[in-house]
């Protein structure tokens, strides 16, 4: 029992005050007392019962003396060598650990960093995260900042070095949507003003759906157009080079649409000596910059359309190459392919077991190849094509 220092018990006398308990479990592992407070003796009780359990059981020790900065460190180093995984058990991506370092490093290590880990609690960073929305801060800055601090304490609650994760309900802001999709008239507009060097990375983005790593990192090899196949085995980093795909689910294999073997075609041709060299690269190991595709197609786009405003024609729609990859998800959704199968196509993990044991039957690939040719020939043309849903596998 802990009195405060004006209860008249210090002098002898009856209590006055609200006494508060404190329990003490014994570590040891540690050589330490495990001591915390509670406004009742009953909850003390049950604390120091469930306590001493977790002790035996090797699910508690007394609080780490590590601080916040030693802790990041020696995380950010286990998930660069792949000691430490993400929930899916794969390896955090080489540009995700530099997102989550620089935000630690920019706009908590200082505020934090030299506090104990155990110290830290719900409080600390609920006042961090309203400062940071007052200073105005984006939804993606919070989520960046959070995230990494959510896996360090999700590690050290497991590890037994904190008694409680203080990352929990913090109502972090939810991922920006980037689900705007274009119809199969515009992907074939927007192509159509592009610079013609710059339309075979967007029209595979259009009518292949993959990111925008994959596309950078795509091999000669990896399109077979004989097979009618594309086969998406990693990204691309720009520190790293050649990384695995996103995901296991990213792993996988893509139909070569008929609208999109036209643009293809050329550049596989022209560097079919070299079964390794990019695709889309600026040289054969040289992956082509973002940045600078998109200045080139906006400039074009911008120049087609300041043209069509003076010729009182409808401005051609724009779309990144993400939102392309949206739109090859909504031309299988609209040609009727199962959300299995597309899900495959696309490349998305499947949080079910019983996903991964779903496999294409042979035949499978070209028929949906055939349906999605289908109905982007018909919808460009301006017809309705009528078309079943195809059943899942």
């Amino acid at each position: 029992m802990r009195h405060s220092r004006s209860c008249r018990t210090h002098d002898g006398g009856s209590c006055n005050c609200k006494p508060t308990y404190w329990a003490s479990v014994y570590s040891k592992r540690d050589k330490k007392k495990i001591r915390k407070p509670f406004p009742t003796l009953a909850a003390a009780k049950g604390w120091r019962i469930d306590a001493m359990k977790a002790v035996r059981d090797r699910k508690l020790r007394a609080p780490s003396s590590r601080t916040l900065r030693q802790e990041v460190d020696e995380w950010l180093a286990g998930a660069r060598a792949g000691e430490i995984r993400n929930r899916r058990e794969e390896r955090y991506k080489p540009a995700v650990l530099r997102n989550y370092e620089a935000s630690l490093r920019l706009r908590v290590l200082d505020e934090l960093g030299d506090r104990r880990l155990a110290d830290i609690d719900h409080a600390d960073l609920l006042d961090l995260k309203e400062r940071l929305q007052g200073e105005g801060c984006s939804d993606s800055t919070l989520r960046n900042t959070f995230v990494p601090l959510q896996a360090i304490y999700r590690r050290a609650r497991h590890r037994g070095d904190v008694p409680v994760n203080p990352t929990l309900d913090l109502g972090l802001p939810t991922a920006g949507h980037r689900d705007r999709a274009a119809t199969p008239a515009q992907a074939a507009e927007l192509l159509g003003v592009l610079p013609e060097a710059e339309r075979p990375v967007w029209a595979t983005a259009f009518y292949a759906g993959l990111r925008r790593g994959e596309l950078r990192g795509l091999r000669v090899r990896d399109v077979k157009l004989d097979e009618g196949t594309i086969r998406v085995e990693r990204g691309w980093d720009d520190v790293a080079g050649p990384i695995a795909p996103k995901s296991r689910a990213g792993t996988r294999i893509v139909f070569v649409l008929d609208a999109l073997r036209p643009y293809l075609a050329p550049l596989v041709e022209a560097r079919k000596a070299d079964p390794d060299a990019l695709v889309f690269g600026l040289t054969p190991s040289t992956a082509f910059e973002p940045k600078n595709i998109t200045r080139k197609a906006t400039a074009a786009w911008k120049a087609a359309n300041e043209a069509r405003a003076e010729a009182e024609q409808p401005a051609v729609e724009w779309f990144t190459l993400h939102q392309g990859r949206h739109s090859f998800s909504t031309f299988m959704d609209h040609a009727g392919v199962s959300e299995t199968r597309a899900d495959r196509y696309m490349g998305h993990s499947n949080p079910s077991v019983a996903g991964r044991y779903r496999h294409l039957l042979p035949g499978q690939l070209a028929e949906d190849a055939r349906r999605v040719d289908e109905y982007l020939a018909g919808a460009v043309a301006g017809k309705v094509v009528q078309l079943s849903r195809a059943e899942s596998a």
